[in-house]
């Protein structure tokens, strides 16, 4: 018999979160999601625990952060956060730190939210603050850690990101020509994302998996 489990969620205001959120409640495989945010959210459901956090002291609200799978869903853009420094705590510190508190606490499985083109080495300011994170989480010692690489996020938003609602007008009717290695490229779907990782948590396989976008739309469709 599988043990009903815990989850920890982070960003659940955000377009994966949200939809991650709701997933989350209505799982069979937790009995419990407790959801961090800087503000609590207009939901209420019996599995449900909020708590208001302070990302720049996770370490004071660590007793709030005990589970089994984490789900970091955090992120934001450079004009959003007001400068290169804001976005470096939002996309790198905050979810790193988030890993590191929820690991000493006892959780097993860290799954994060990331972007295609992540990579520490990058000369792109995005990319490779995206790839720092994957590679300081990596490092903190999981016994899972599934990273998530979406191509550009379809949904509808709280906040209006007029560059991502001009890319996603044009990329959207070329989803179908995007075949072999194009795949990657193809926008998907927020809520798709997150089906993905539900579906990657519930497999409970050990070591670090990073999911590209068409492995995520994949990984998204299963029932």
């Amino acid at each position: 018999m599988q043990k009903v489990r815990t989850a920890l969620i982070a960003g659940a205001s955000g377009l994966v979160g949200g939809h991650c959120l709701n997933l989350l409640l209505q799982s069979t495989r937790y009995s419990q999601v407790i959801s961090i945010g800087r503000h609590d959210l207009p939901l209420i459901h019996p599995k449900l625990e909020q708590h208001v956090v302070d990302f720049n002291k996770l370490k004071t609200a660590s007793a709030n952060l005990v589970a089994d799978d984490v789900f970091c869903c955090l992120g934001t853009t450079i004009k959003k956060a007001g400068s290169k420094e804001a976005f470096y705590k939002v996309d790198h510190t905050f979810p790193v730190e988030l890993a590191r508190v929820s690991l000493q606490k006892g959780a097993s499985q860290f799954l994060v939210v990331s972007a295609m083109g992540a990579d520490a080495g990058s000369m792109i300011f995005y990319n490779k603050v995206k790839g720092e994170m994957e590679r300081d989480v990596q490092q903190l010692g999981f016994s899972t850690v599934h990273i998530f690489r979406p191509s550009l996020l379809l949904g509808e938003r709280e906040e209006k990101r007029s560059g991502e609602e001009w890319a996603s007008k044009i990329m959207k009717p070329l989803s179908g020509l995007m075949i072999g290695p194009l795949k990657d490229y193809k926008p998907i779907e927020a809520e798709t994302v997150a089906r993905a990782m539900l579906s990657a948590a519930s497999q409970d396989e050990k070591g670090v998996h990073v999911h590209n976008s068409n492995e995520i739309a994949i990984l998204g469709s299963k029932p």
